[in-house]
């Protein structure tokens, strides 16, 4: 993928980065920071959505990632904390952050009941010289009426923004694209109340698997996703299965997009 023309174009990455209290032997976090360093000397997107991460990955990434500026830490927070974070790279700018938890009381740390995470959210909105966006990063729980009712949630907090603003809607969602969430997401399990705008994938079927267990082989669907609405035209993806530096970065694949922003 190559770089972007920083006012008319941008370029994209999700990845659940596996939280760095894992227990992984030769995958785990300390193996895997060259592989992240090397991940991102081959990929400079301009945003990043970053799932599991814990404080001391941040730190990590901060070093790795100098060029770059972040939202979505909660402070303070325990030192098991996953955070779901934003990194972005000049020209973009963040002029707006929201943080908030998938659940009755998004503006305190709690979860849906049937959750076994308490699951989070993080939106940015961003400029670039004449342009506008918002961000969307999330990692969702496993039930599939948690993944919906979140979904809804999400979108009810969109609903605050102007709604012709280009938006990016990134993350681990622990689904498929026929799932409810992203039937929600999308627009095809039309609500009542919601009129859109909808969000689109930028991967269409056969959706590759994204989660590979360290292996480079795929075990499952399509589970990281981004999608997008407004006024973007999805250019290039790719899921980047690449071995660096003797191993996988995480046990998922990076997933990267490139858009370009659509004027009149």
């Amino acid at each position: 993928m190559t770089p972007p023309c920083p006012m008319d174009r941008i370029s994209v990455m999700t990845l659940n980065l596996r939280f760095g209290l894992a227990e992984d032997g030769d995958d785990s976090w300390e193996f895997r920071k060259p592989r992240i360093a090397d991940l991102f000397t081959r990929y400079r997107p301009d945003l990043i959505g970053f799932q599991e991460v814990n404080d001391f990955q941040i730190d990590d990434l901060r070093r790795i990632l100098p060029e770059y500026g972040f939202i979505g830490k909660r402070r303070p927070a325990p030192d098991f904390w996953q955070h779901n974070v934003i990194f972005f790279r000049s020209p973009f700018r963040c002029s707006f952050s929201d943080h908030f938890f998938l659940s009755p009381l998004p503006d305190l740390p709690s979860r849906f009941a049937e959750s076994r995470w308490p699951r989070q959210c993080t939106i940015g909105f961003f400029t670039a010289g004449r342009h506008r966006l918002l961000a969307v990063n999330t990692h969702l729980d496993f039930a599939e009426a948690v993944q919906a009712r979140s979904a809804e949630l999400i979108l009810d907090r969109l609903a605050g923004f102007p709604a012709d603003i280009p938006t990016l809607l990134m993350g681990d969602f622990n689904s498929l694209p026929d799932s409810a969430c992203h039937r929600i997401f999308t627009g095809k399990d039309r609500r009542e109340h919601r009129a859109g705008p909808f969000f689109k994938p930028v991967f269409s079927p056969p959706y590759p698997g994204t989660h590979h267990r360290f292996t480079g082989e795929s075990d499952g669907g399509h589970i990281d996703w981004i999608l997008y609405r407004g006024e973007l035209k999805a250019e290039n993806r790719e899921v980047c299965r690449h071995q660096l530096n003797g191993g996988y970065p995480s046990d998922h694949f990076p997933i990267c997009a490139e858009f370009s922003f659509i004027t009149g």
